[in-house]
This record gives structure tokens, sequence and C-alpha cells, in this order.
């Protein structure tokens, strides 16, 4: 990859060589940032590419603009799913490091709205540095969908309380940055407009270090959490397929509630 920049649809990517940082950014401010299809596949080639790229030794992921990091797939994306409880399509398996067998470590920097399909990617960083204006939760019960996934993901990143409660609140209810600093899903909160530069600082604190060293802390950090997280994951597809209602239905409730009010704590 190199230094400079490298723009491709919904992705911008840049790298540092003398500092050793990437940045990847989630470029589609006009739809929150929002996941689709071809830009699902670009994060899996992105955190692919960086496997091979040795100047690359920390990585920092943000999303564009100041409205949101990331509110999950793209209602308008085209899932076709098999006609089986036992089978499932989710594209958003794959965007993650982790996933793709990444062990480079990886921050988030949050500024604004960060729901639903956002926690595959949060779920695979190894921590969270946020602006004042983030905020967390999770639509999937308001919706009529299960928060399957999503909700096994921040379970090892949050109290279980705190993680049942945001996802049975649906989007009645938000988590603001300064309770998700409280809580310990994030691990910083900076000054207004600051999470980015916060978290490239970190990061090339980090790459400073040698990259066998940290990455195989990574790997291990990784270990002592995956082998639960797998085992929920297999429940997964079959507990989507009992629970949620039909696409339809979905549908109206989302529009039906759009615009509602709700309260940040």
């Amino acid at each position: 990859m190199g230094s400079g920049a490298a723009v491709s649809g919904g992705l911008r990517i840049s790298a540092d060589k003398e500092t050793g940082v990437a940045v990847v950014t989630l470029d589609r401010p006009a739809r929150l940032n929002a996941i689709d299809l071809p830009t699902a596949s670009e994060l899996a080639s992105c955190w692919k590419e960086l496997r091979f790229d040795d100047t690359v030794r920390a990585v920092v992921l943000t999303g564009a603009g100041e409205r949101a990091f990331c509110t999950g797939l793209d209602r308008d994306a085209d899932v076709p799913q098999p006609n089986s409880p036992y089978m499932m399509d989710d594209p958003l398996l794959g965007i993650g490091p982790k996933a793709n067998d990444l062990w480079k470590p990886v921050i988030a920097a949050v500024r604004g709205m960060a729901c639903g399909g956002a926690f595959y990617l949060l779920g695979e960083s190894e921590f969270i540095v946020a602006d004042p204006s983030a905020t967390f939760f999770d639509p999937h019960t308001t919706h009529g969908m299960v928060s399957a996934y999503e909700s096994v993901h921040m379970t090892h990143r949050m109290p279980y309380g705190e993680s049942a409660r945001m996802a049975l609140m649906g989007t009645a209810e938000r988590i603001s940055a300064r309770r998700a600093y409280e809580i310990g899903l994030v691990s910083e909160l900076t000054a207004p407009g600051g999470a980015l530069e916060a978290a490239v600082s970190c990061a090339a604190v980090i790459a400073s270090y040698p990259p066998d060293a940290l990455q195989g802390t990574v790997r291990a950090l990784w270990a002592a959490q995956e082998a639960a997280r797998a085992q929920a994951f297999a429940q997964a597809p079959a507990l989507i397929a009992l629970g949620n209602l039909p696409v339809e239905r979905q549908a109206e409730l989302f529009a039906g509630r759009r615009g509602r009010g709700y309260r940040v704590r």
C-alpha cells in the first residue's frame, strides 16, 4: 500500500510509512457510512491487503463526516437469503480485521452514531477512542429483528447488563460517549473533534514497537474470548431465522418509527 491515499467506492485508505500507521475511513457520509455490498467487499479486501504490507504496523478505523461512524448494513442492500432456518448469508460477517486474519492492532475512532452492524467493526477492534458526539445503540429489536451477532460482539466489550439494555431498548435509547467511557466500551473520551487525532497518536506509539510482539499480543488477547464468541455465533443463524419478522414488516416498522425521539444516557 505504501504512503499516500487510496480511494475506492465506500472506503478511503491512507498510510504513513514513517509512523507505520494506516487510516481506514468509511467514506459514505451521505448514507451515514452505512455499509453496502461493495463496501463490505472493499473492507474485506483492505484487511487482506494490510496483512501483506509490512510498512503498516497499526491501523486506525474511522468514518467520514460528523454525523456517524457507521450505521450498519445499508437498508437498500439486496441480500437474498436461503429458504432455510439453518443457513443464512450475512454480508457483515466478513468485514472485520479478525475475520480476515489480520492481527495488526486496530483502533476505532468514533464520531457521531455507531449502531447495529457497526458493532462487527468495533467488536474486532482492539479499543475505541470516542468524540463527545459519539452515541451507541442497537436498532434491531425496534424493527422486528434479532440482535444476534451484534449482541455477542458487545457482550464481549461491555458489562452484560449494559449490552442487554442497549439491545433490548432498541432505538428508544442511546448510550452517550461519556456513559460508554464509564462502562469501558470506550477507552478514551477526547475533546470535540479530537477522536481521530488521539487514535492516530496511540497507533503511532504502538507501531513503534516490534511488530511480531504486537501481533502476538493481539492474537493472545483475541484467544481469550474467541472460543465463547464462536459458540455464540454458531447459534445466531437459527435465532435470526426464528425471530426476525418478514422483511416487508421490518420495513414498515422502520418507516413508522423514523423521526421519533430517543433518550441519551
